[in-house]
């Protein structure tokens, strides 16, 4: 058989740079690669392949990407809504953490997230979490595509009880994980710059450089930490890390709110990138990112969800949406964050923004087979002009059908068929019987 797999009788949204359509499409995969993105004729029948997939008609699009989690945080969602975010974080959040967060609550807390990412069509996320090595594990168990940061903080933490040895057990984590799985790409990320020391930080990126690992942290997400570093150092975030000498093109900023001209203007001369996440920023009031001024300067930027403690889901159909309309009525212009923009937010430029575009984010001969196949035949997705937009504004993670992630088959017909999901769900609820509590 020339091919492992087809996919036909779909539109394909390639994501490549012509952001091509193809109302009746073809793709062709190998092992692991799609071989052949291609038109055909109505009534010609599809390649011979060992499997053949029909689409049905409806969307063929890349895998989305989410760059910003925290997966284990699965526990927490919904435990404390409404807060500020210093309440919410040192009131529940850091003691939950503390009291409930272990190798075996990770471990499921993990895999529940990636059963509810995988069903709603995201292939690859970025994360940041405590005990890192165990959601490392859990993610390769369950066949997901991943960036995994260690998490970084000068205060006792799950898995480090001593914050001497934040950035050591960091280093050793991506050692560990650096050549372990193609799909695992190991990270070190630093909570935010309040709560890791300049020397912390600054020993954080050189270890990240040395290994040539991602390097993540929270930035510039509320007024009172723009507020704290004018106090403290007359300068604002950005521009702290920037002296550090922490910001480069291995460098993830997140949330990114509260940035005036110059903040903008060093995160593009430093070949930064950026996770824009709105549902979160939203609920926890922390404000509205300039999006479109970043977007303008050509700043690669990827949405997220971030933990589902703050969102409290991980729908990146849910996401695009809000980041589309958001932006419009923040800037009183309904051209802005058009839907081709947002889409590549969650595909190519995500990928972009966590060095992955090489690989993945679009649909393209020699690029890793991670592939959704959305379900058109819905009330909501009839009739459908323009599939970029349908996917922005009127899909829903829940109209996924197929998802394939390096050419291997995760989801069909909306079914996971690699986990066992109602023992995930039970033990899950398990745990969190303890933690309600």
């Amino acid at each position: 058989m020339p091919f492992d797999l087809v996919i036909h009788n779909g539109t394909i949204v390639t994501v490549n740079p012509e952001f091509e359509i193809i109302e009746n499409g073809i793709i062709c995969i190998k092992k692991d690669k799609i071989t052949r993105v291609a038109a055909v004729a109505d009534d010609r029948p599809p390649p011979q392949a060992k499997e053949i997939i029909d689409a049905g008609g409806g969307i063929i699009m890349p895998g989305l990407v989410n760059t910003h989690t925290h997966l284990p945080m699965t526990l927490f969602r919904g435990l404390a809504d409404d807060l500020p975010l210093d309440t919410w974080l040192n009131e529940t959040i850091f003691p939950a953490e503390s009291t409930h967060i272990n190798s075996e609550s990770v471990r499921w807390g993990t895999l529940l997230a990636c059963a509810e990412m995988i069903i709603s069509g995201t292939t690859t996320c970025c994360d940041g979490y405590f005990l890192e090595g165990d959601v490392a594990l859990a993610v390769n168990d369950f066949g997901m595509r991943a960036v995994l940061g260690q998490g970084v903080i000068d205060y006792p933490a799950p898995g480090v009880p001593d914050p001497a040895a934040n950035v050591e057990t960091a280093k050793a984590y991506v050692v560990e994980w650096k050549d372990i799985s193609s799909k695992i790409m190991p990270s070190i990320f630093c909570h935010t710059p309040y709560t890791c020391s300049e020397e912390t930080l600054t020993k954080a990126k050189s270890v990240s450089q040395e290994l040539g690992a991602l390097f993540q942290i929270h930035a510039a997400e509320t007024k009172d930490e723009r507020n704290r570093f004018l106090s403290e150092y007359q300068m604002t975030p950005i521009d702290y890390l920037d002296k550090l000498g922490i910001l480069d093109q291995n460098t993830l900023l997140v949330h990114c709110i509260w940035l005036n001209k110059a903040d903008i203007e060093i995160i593009a001369a430093r070949q930064s990138k950026v996770s824009h996440n709105p549902e979160s920023n939203m609920k926890l009031a922390s404000g509205i990112s300039p999006l479109s001024r970043l977007v303008n300067y050509g700043i690669p930027i990827g949405l997220g969800t971030d933990g589902c403690a703050s969102n409290n889901n991980l729908d990146l159909f849910q996401e695009m949406d809000m980041a589309a309309k958001l932006h419009k009525a923040s800037t009183l212009d309904p051209t802005v964050m058009d839907a081709r923009t947002v889409l590549k937010m969650t595909t190519i430029d995500a990928a972009r923004a966590i060095g992955l575009d090489d690989v993945i984010g679009s649909l393209e001969p020699g690029k890793q087979a991670d592939i959704v196949i959305v379900d058109t035949n819905q009330p909501h997705l009839v009739p459908m002009y323009h599939p970029e937009s349908h996917i922005v504004y009127a899909a829903k993670g829940s109209d996924v059908r197929d998802v394939m992630v390096a050419g291997n088959i995760l989801v069909r017909d909306g079914k996971l068929l690699t986990v066992d999901l109602d023992a995930i769900i039970d033990r899950v609820n398990e745990i969190a019987s303890n933690i309600r509590v």
